[in-house]
């Protein structure tokens, strides 16, 4: 469309609907962003515009405004950090992604943490090839070289490599393994008349009081169930030294250190951005979409995590010198 721009002798002369050197309608890229963040196609975008304004938009054009975002999660994958975060969620989804002419499946790794205030913060998301203890020890690392010194807690999903790359990067941090996964894992080949029953008997272990307490109830578990399904009792005394840090602490502060929820909650809404997508064109159609759907996940966390006073003078006591003053 060509405008006929009135010009007056002093040059002072300015357009209020349409701005000069304006070349798209006024708010149309907050609109493909909005969309484009809730998982549409690029021709779904142009159906939907063209349905809603009547205004038929190229894709190109739709991609020129995606790809503008770029220079944003650039920017916010390379912010400073905090120096400590009490607590930390390590988590990865996996996505398809075409490459060199083949659809290749790629992990995209997610860090969520709670800062000194309580409130939620994604620190930042990474693409690999695969879900590995060596690619997270290379973004533990990222983390480090943007101001992060500390980690009180530290929970994770189980990865095998995961907590000795962790305590490489942060000697000092306490690692969590999700009680949730572990509860999943042991039931996978339990039968189904047997898991109500097997699941209450878990419960007395991961609920109980003490570490003492947990440690005598794991033994009647595996006096009940070890004939029959002898694996279970022994992989989680395999890894009881990451299970039982949750012990140290009130129920309040348990309650969300003893799973990654929390992360996967975050995981669930970006799936959900992505399903529309059963195949990303690279790497940076993955990002575009991660972390617009991200940002619109951060502007509902308005609150700090509840009790969080609470947590912090706990935090004060057990990690005594390094939670910061002031």
């Amino acid at each position: 469309m060509t405008l006929g721009i009135p010009r007056d002798r002093n040059a002072e002369f300015e357009p209020q609907i349409v701005k000069k050197r304006q070349t798209r309608l006024a708010g149309l890229d907050t609109k493909v962003l909005a969309l484009y963040a809730r998982g549409m196609t690029v021709r779904d975008i142009q159906a939907q515009l063209e349905e809603m304004y009547g205004v038929e938009i190229s894709p190109a054009l739709i991609s020129n405004v995606t790809d503008a975002v770029l220079e944003d999660v650039a920017a916010w994958q390379t912010r400073p950090l905090d120096e400590v975060y009490p607590i930390v969620w390590f988590d990865a989804l996996n996505v398809k992604v075409r490459h060199e002419q083949r659809v290749v499946n790629k992990a995209v790794y997610i860090a969520l943490a709670v800062n000194l205030s309580g409130q939620k913060e994604i620190l930042g998301m990474w693409i690999s090839p695969n879900e590995g203890a060596k690619f997270w020890l290379s973004i533990f690392t990222e983390l480090k070289n943007r101001g992060l010194k500390d980690i009180f807690i530290a929970c994770i999903d189980g990865l095998t490599g995961l907590d000795e790359a962790l305590e490489t990067a942060f000697p000092d941090v306490l690692v969590q393994t999700c009680i949730v996964h572990m509860v999943r894992n042991s039931t996978k080949y339990v039968s189904y008349k047997d898991r109500k029953k097997l699941c209450a008997d878990f419960k007395t272990v991961y609920n109980a009081t003490t570490e003492k307490e947990a440690l005598a109830s794991l033994e009647l578990f595996g006096e009940t169930w070890d004939k029959k399904y002898p694996m279970i009792s022994k992989s989680w005394r395999t890894r009881w030294d990451r299970i039982t840090p949750m012990f140290l602490f009130p129920e309040e502060i348990r309650r969300t250190i003893y799973t990654t929820n929390a992360v996967e909650s975050v995981n669930m809404t970006l799936r959900k951005a992505s399903k529309n997508r059963r195949i990303f064109a690279s790497d940076d159609s993955v990002l575009k979409v991660m972390y617009l759907a991200a940002r619109n996940i951060s502007k509902k966390w308005t609150m700090p995590v509840r009790n969080w006073g609470a947590a912090m003078q706990w935090f004060a006591i057990e990690f005594e010198g390094r939670v910061p003053l002031g």
